[in-house]
């Protein structure tokens, strides 16, 4: 057991050469899993870098499984939201490891306003993780009741992140 342990940390040591966020110009994709109250999906998102610090982005997300409300089945724009986004990469004003990037940020959707914050990691110059939790600040309907609550509510985001 000691020497796989050795070994991945030798491997991802190895890999960590690359750069999560390299400021102006950057493009970034995300793919991940999508966990809520009510069901699991799909996000897809891209991250425009537009300064040292700053990207902007597009967000679209689709809840694969969503739960049955009153025995009604969700409809397809019940579980699809769309945003866009602004986002503060903070990686190296922490002065952490170029392969690691923070991202707090502000998004305006079909269903709310909100913020986010974000974490990547870097293997290669090509492929990472990434992690991003989700909550809305201002709802547009005041009274969320039944499907209004999905994409509505805190978000949880885990997958894989690409240099484009």
């Amino acid at each position: 057991m000691k020497k796989i342990v050795t070994l991945s940390i030798l491997l991802i040591a190895g890999f960590a050469n690359a750069q999560a966020y390299k400021g102006k110009g950057d493009i970034k994709g995300q793919v991940g899993l999508t966990l809520q109250e009510g069901g699991t999906g799909i996000g897809i998102s891209t991250d425009f870098g537009i300064g040292e610090n700053m990207s902007f982005g597009i967000v679209a997300g689709y809840m694969l499984n969503a739960d049955k409300i009153a025995d009604v089945k969700p409809r397809f724009e019940d579980r699809a939201d769309l945003k866009v986004r602004f986002n503060a990469n903070i990686g190296n004003v922490f002065k952490l490891d170029d392969n690691i990037d923070i991202y707090p940020g502000l998004h305006l959707g079909l269903r709310n306003f909100g913020g986010h914050l974000g974490a990547r990691y870097f293997f290669t110059d090509g492929f990472g993780v990434f992690t991003e939790a989700s909550v809305p600040l201002a709802r547009y309907d005041t009274d969320v009741n039944g499907f209004e609550h999905y994409n509505n509510q805190f978000m949880f985001v885990i997958g894989a992140s690409f240099n484009l």
